[in-house]
């Protein structure tokens, strides 16, 4: 179980394209049993958002907790692999399969450096869910609410996502910005063009309140953040007649927030905004994640210690990119992500190199050790 290039490629023979199921916990299991782990699965949710597999996996007990967090489920291959996307294959010292960055050569790296370790070291666990690229409602969430059921409180976790941008270790995420989308219907009375008086068009209302979202300034950013956004991502009118005055007007925005802002205020803000030019209008928010920042300290001095030890690089800390389930699990613990390069996550022939996949086991088992001492 200590050789991490074996188990890499045992997750990604296995086709676990969101939501996963079956086989690829199935291999999972098989690797964490041997090496002292009690092994739970379980099924939450329902359609359209579920069924969605997950796995709790927990050695020791009393001391401190140090756990780790990850996904195995991946996003569709696609056509043009070089070789199967699900048939791990090596050529010039690359790893290649779906998955093998985002995020199973990490899982595999974890459980490689969990076997060296001692089993009386403290209290590890495997936080795995196989809804991550998806919707993410009965994955990392569930897996919340079971480790609360067990009364299971880590002191600290570590998300193995593919954090690096050039170099193994280039880069750890310390936090992450929201997310929220929002839909706005704007409603009309459809008629004929010649008569505007007899019908009400809902697109000269619409376009004015986007065109005040769009002059708005969420903020200048912060310390640790990157200034907020918001973008239109559709309008949608259906109207298929050039001589008809449609009866609705729609549109989607997607905004990207730091932590001086929640996706609930956000939403009303928006709302605010649209009634003021469309009161009839409807105005509904989704929030995918709150920001949250882990500030520099003990955790991320722990982990750059390790990386500058095996590497010689000291990692920026950083917020950028999309989000996370580290979004989900900051509100348990101190929360920080290191993973293997992101260059190829969700391309064609995505690979990874198979020394980087050897340096972050020696990486996560220096980390593990430094966390439960």
């Amino acid at each position: 179980m200590s050789d991490v290039v074996a188990l890499t490629k045992a997750l990604l023979a296995c086709d676990s394209v969101t939501p996963a199921m079956g086989s690829v916990f199935d291999v999972a299991e098989a690797m964490l049993v041997p090496l002292g782990f009690d092994v739970e699965r379980f099924v939450a949710g329902e359609a359209p958002d579920g069924p969605v597999e997950n796995l709790l996996a927990v050695r020791g007990k009393g001391g401190r907790h140090f756990a780790f967090a990850g996904h195995l489920d991946v996003v569709p291959a696609g056509p043009g692999w070089t070789s199967g996307p699900f048939a791990p294959a090596e050529r010039d010292g690359l790893l290649f399969g779906r998955g093998a960055v985002d995020m199973k050569g990490a899982i595999a790296a974890f459980i490689a450096a969990a076997a060296t370790l001692p089993t009386d070291l403290g209290t590890i666990s495997l936080i795995l869910t196989g809804d991550e690229e998806g919707p993410a409602i009965f994955g990392t969430r569930a897996l919340i609410d079971r480790m609360a059921e067990r009364t299971l409180a880590p002191d600290l976790i570590l998300v193995g996502e593919p954090t690096s941008q050039a170099l193994l270790g280039d880069m750890i995420k310390i936090g992450r910005r929201g997310s929220v989308n929002i839909w706005i219907d704007v409603p009309g009375r459809q008629g004929h063009v010649a008569y505007p008086h007899l019908a009400d068009n809902p697109i000269p209302k619409l376009v004015a309140a986007l065109a005040a979202i769009e002059g708005v300034v969420l903020d200048h950013g912060n310390d640790w953040f990157q200034p907020s956004n918001i973008e239109v991502t559709d309008i949608a009118v259906g109207n298929p007649a050039t001589n008809v005055i449609p009866g609705h007007a729609q549109a989607r925005l997607s905004i990207r927030f730091n932590d001086l802002h929640r996706g609930d205020a956000l939403v009303e803000r928006v709302r605010t905004i649209v009634h003021a030019h469309a009161p009839d209008a409807t105005v509904t928010g989704r929030v995918s994640g709150e920001a949250f920042l882990t500030p520099p300290g003990d955790f991320s001095t722990l982990i750059a210690d390790a990386i500058r030890r095996h590497t010689g690089r000291t990692p920026e800390l950083s917020t950028t990119g999309g989000t996370s389930d580290a979004r989900f699990l900051s509100r348990l613990a101190p929360t920080v992500e290191f993973g293997l390069l992101n260059a190829t996550m969700h391309k064609v022939d995505e690979a990874v190199a198979i020394d980087d996949l050897r340096l972050l086991t020696a990486i996560y088992a220096d980390i593990a050790q430094g966390a439960l001492r």
